[in-house]
């Protein structure tokens, strides 16, 4: 294969607390330790030669691989076909369960199903972005790695009286690092456990790795058992779901937006941003698709993460909430770049840490303040405390609407008065009115309700542009901007307007291409970064929605299904597509899967419940439009 995988040819696993890739010729190229956000210990995805990684592969060149998952759970299969036969490499962690913990294990099991293959393990671990160097022992059972304050122990599968070499596993030091090396007959299997903090090497018995295989196997599918979806798509949903969770903080409740940093936009180009952190707004989200699928407690858990970054409100000169966290709730997301690291395919500069921590973004509080009304309806209702620090977050909104902010896409170009985020800010106010109405909560409902509508009357106004007819970007610009896809979805506007038909009209023609769906167009609206960008899968499944709900449910559909032939070959998605269909960004993107199961959702009601009457108000609304 060539340096640098492709970003898609890969799988991911993970135990709830951190997570891997795995690529299609059997290296884990990224994983850090013990969290999301931890430090890398295997990084080659970012640099070939300094990041570290942990590779099985057979000892030849000549073989084709196959990717898959166990049905239904988040175990992964990597196939090898050589000359000689046919080899698996099973990938899992075990679930960390929801107790803090520095304790992490990757089992990797190897198995040959038919003829005869030698397998060649490559372990060479690279501590803290491959800034720390590690000392390494191997005995006759097992290996350390030790770091100073991290280490990592591999436990061989196998008997425990007999030694490593008598097993067959041949162990080579190459200077700190270790190549193990077995040949397998059809029906074989061996394997390891590679465990943080794991103390002295031991082996570990087959039996006991069957148990823990399992146990991992039950616990995705009796979590999967518990999602109520029943539509035309389960097995994109299905996927979607388990990638969601194994993107998920246990401990919290907390959803990064993915498990990667660096990875770039643009080939070679600076976009290249650390997402393995919680955005407010992309968990908010997440919890209108989890109580889709009927994930209650899931959503119920970030409710109690969300409450109490509202009770702390750590926000400071940027509003009661800060845009972003660590999983923890911790707000220190100082960026820096890592210098000595090329970047995939030399994408530079690798950043750590997000340097737009800090800015003023208004759509977060509608974004949230939707997410906890959907909660509500489903029975999570908020309690006293919650409830107060919500009510003086409103009175906060209430002053500071109005004034420019950075933008849903975290743009480095300056502040400015955004339409999404005003319309967002309309979510926000609507949503407490609501809330404090139906649950008889204490409100300045009055100042609420005055505000929310002089938000509607100023969108109207100086969000719309009449010479193109669309809402645009932000009011001293006419570009448009997919963000406002959102617009039907959230009740700002009726899908059926003849304003909104127009400017889904005008994105069908300048952000539309086969499909798939651009942000905005960068060269009309400088971001204050350098290069392009590809097409942002999250606004291709905003664009399903509003296709459906507008009417025109065979496009809606046609797009759905187009979109799903450019999911990689386990049905994960990054962030963006590119020109020839390769993914790009970071990976998987938790925005994208969580957008795919809330168009799914939707699009069957709206397959289910017919569109005829829908279409002749379309004809009746598009008849009754300006020229």
């Amino acid at each position: 294969m060539e340096r640098y995988p492709n970003i898609s040819d890969h799988g991911l696993i993970g135990d709830l607390q951190t997570a891997a890739l795995v690529s299609t010729d059997g290296t884990i190229d990224w994983f850090c330790c013990p969290r999301f956000d931890s430090p890398s210990i295997f990084a080659s995805l970012l640099d070939a030669g300094k990041g570290g990684y942990f590779r099985v592969a057979p000892d030849t060149g000549d073989y084709v691989t196959r990717q898959l998952y166990f049905p239904d759970t988040a175990v992964l299969i990597t196939r090898f076909m050589t000359p000689d036969g046919v080899g698996e490499v099973t990938d899992f962690m075990p679930v960390a369960g929801a107790s803090v913990t520095d304790r992490h294990r990757l089992v990797r099991m190897l198995r040959v199903v038919r003829g005869t293959m030698r397998f060649v393990v490559d372990i060479k671990p690279r501590f803290d972005y491959g800034r720390r160097s590690h000392k390494m022992e191997i005995s006759d059972d097992g290996v350390v790695f030790d770091a100073g304050g991290m280490h990592l122990t591999l436990h061989p599968v196998g008997e425990r009286t007999v030694p490593l070499g008598e097993q067959g596993i041949l162990a080579e030091r190459v200077g700190e690092d270790v190549r193990l090396s077995r040949t397998l007959h059809e029906g074989e299997t061996a394997g390891m456990v590679l465990e943080s903090m794991g103390g002295r090497p031991s082996r570990v018995p087959p039996a006991e790795i069957e148990h823990l295989t399992e146990d991992t196997v039950r616990y995705w599918r009796d979590w999967l058992r518990r999602s109520t979806y029943a539509g035309r798509w389960r097995e994109m949903v299905t996927r979607s779901a388990m990638t969601l969770k194994l993107m998920t903080y246990a401990p919290t409740g907390a959803l990064v937006a993915a498990p990667t940093a660096g990875l770039p936009e643009q080939t070679g180009g600076e976009r290249n941003w650390d997402y393995r952190y919680t955005w407010i707004r992309d968990a908010s989200f997440s919890v209108y698709s989890l109580l889709g699928l009927g994930y209650v407690e899931e959503a119920a858990a970030f409710g109690h993460w969300v409450k109490d970054r509202l009770v702390e409100q750590a926000g400071d000169g940027a509003g009661p909430l800060k845009i972003m966290y660590r999983v923890d709730g911790s707000s220190d997301l100082s960026e820096e770049t890592l210098d000595h690291f090329e970047g995939w395919r030399g994408s530079r500069p690798v950043r750590i840490g997000n340097g737009a921590s800090d800015q003023l973004q208004l759509d977060i509080y509608g974004e949230v303040l939707d997410a906890m009304s959907h909660a509500d309806a489903q029975g999570l209702q908020m309690a006293h405390q919650g409830w107060t620090a919500l009510a003086g977050m409103m009175d906060w909104l209430c002053e500071h609407w109005d004034q420019p902010e950075e933008g849903i896409w975290e743009t480095r170009g300056g502040r400015k008065d955004f339409t999404y985020g005003r319309f967002q800010c309309w979510v926000a106010l609507d949503r407490a009115i609501r809330l404090a109405e139906h649950r008889g909560r204490p409100a300045d409902v009055t100042r609420w309700r005055s505000e929310r509508d002089r938000l509607y009357q100023q969108i109207m106004k100086r969000g719309w542009n009449p010479r193109r007819h669309a809402f645009i970007q932000h009011y001293e610009t006419d570009v448009l901007d997919s963000s406002l896809l959102l617009m039907p979805l959230m009740g700002f506007v009726s899908p059926m307007d003849p304003m909104w038909l127009q400017t889904l009209d005008s994105m069908d023609h300048e952000l539309v291409s086969d499909s798939l769906v651009y942000r905005y167009n960068p060269a009309a609206s400088p971001d204050g970064l350098q290069g392009q960008e590809g097409t942002f899968s999250l606004c291709t499944f905003f664009y399903v929605d509003a296709l459906a709900r507008s009417g025109r449910l065979d496009e809606a559909e046609l797009t759905f299904q187009k979109m799903h032939t450019y999911a990689n070959h386990l049905g994960l998605y990054s962030e963006e597509i590119g020109l020839t269909g390769e993914q790009l960004g970071n990976f998987p993107q938790a925005f994208s899967h969580l957008a795919l199961i809330n168009a799914a959702v939707n699009l069957d009601y709206q397959l289910d419940h017919g569109a005829g009457d829908v279409e002749q108000v379309l004809v009746r609304a598009r008849a009754g439009m300006p020229s």
